[in-house]
């Protein structure tokens, strides 16, 4: 059974290039968020396995949304994502609950597999 996926960006294109690379590979992308709080909602809702998290949204912060849905559901994966390098936020992310980040012009599913197994 292919792992459901929850995509949070606020750049509709960015949400649409990340559900074709990931149902390409075999992911079945359940829902698309634009903001913090909606992302919330929908895992809530969806319970979706993994969910692919940009860390800046217009809302909430991505590292204070990952804290959130992963202390109410530990068996949730989270990953980050960010136009920027993970140097700008590798403190925050070790304190997000995620199990991991991905540049968003390295996002794959084999990336996304690696730091899932």
């Amino acid at each position: 059974m292919p792992q459901t996926v929850l995509i949070v960006d606020d750049h509709p294109g960015f949400r649409c290039a990340a559900r074709a690379i990931l149902e390409a590979e075999g992911y079945a992308v359940v829902a698309e968020s634009a903001t913090g709080h909606d992302a919330l909602e929908a895992v809530e809702r969806l319970r979706p396995t993994l969910v692919l998290l940009d860390i800046c949204l217009p809302d909430l912060n991505g590292i204070e949304v990952a804290g959130r849905m992963t202390t109410a559901d530990r068996s949730l994966a989270v990953v980050l994502t960010s136009s920027r390098d993970a140097s700008d936020y590798w403190q925050l992310l070790e304190r997000s609950g995620a199990c991991g980040f991905i540049p968003k012009a390295e996002l794959s599913g084999a990336a996304v597999a690696a730091l899932t197994a």
